[in-house]
């Protein structure tokens, strides 16, 4: 009884508002490994989860966050094949059609054609600034949209950096593309 009185006082003193969905310092989950309940599927691709991940072999497909958001950090962890194409779109202004003419997206495409948008591109507006292969394992993408500066970094190595402002608002979505893609432990957090 102590113990849950203390962490009552500490949210008290801190004004710490518990709630569903948040992971702690305003984070709040989008994907938990079992649900797709805060996102829309637009597309053709066939979403499912499967031991806790959710993915699609079948392209062209986007969940689509059901909340918008304009300066944000998002986490979130991505396995390809080097062949697939896969993305995180942020700032969409079309949720029904999400793509590069009204979104930004952080590209995962270790074998597109043009290089300069490959894995760790911000597509149109960044290229990469080291290659990064990320086929056939998980990689840990992080995403910050500040403004108008957006950085992009993948397993803690910054791949693309850009000062851009064509878009400030918008939801957010994970993309399938071409080949198997999986996502896990998906989570963002609007910044002040």
């Amino acid at each position: 009884m102590m113990r849950s009185s203390a962490v009552f006082v500490v949210f008290l003193l801190t004004g710490i508002t518990a709630v569903a969905g948040q992971t702690g310092a305003g984070w709040v989950t989008l994907f938990d490994g079992k649900s797709l309940d805060q996102f829309v599927a637009t597309g053709n691709a066939n979403w499912r989860v499967v031991d806790g991940v959710v993915e699609a072999d079948m392209p062209r497909g986007y969940l689509v966050s059901k909340a918008s958001y304009g300066d944000f950090e998002l986490q979130a962890d991505v396995w390809v094949r080097p062949e697939s194409n896969a993305g995180f779109m942020f700032r969409i202004t079309d949720p029904k059609d999400p793509g590069i003419q009204n979104a930004y997206e952080l590209n995962i495409n270790d074998q597109r054609k043009d290089q300069s948008g490959r894995t760790g591109s911000i597509v149109n507006v960044a290229k990469p600034l080291v290659q990064y292969d990320s086929g056939n394992r998980w990689t840990t993408v992080e995403i910050t949209a500040r403004g108008s500066r957006l950085t992009a970094r993948l397993d803690g190595t910054l791949v693309a950096e850009a000062t851009d402002a064509k878009y400030a608002r918008g939801p957010v979505a994970i993309q399938a593309a071409g080949g198997l893609v999986r996502y896990r432990n998906i989570r963002i957090r609007e910044l002040k």
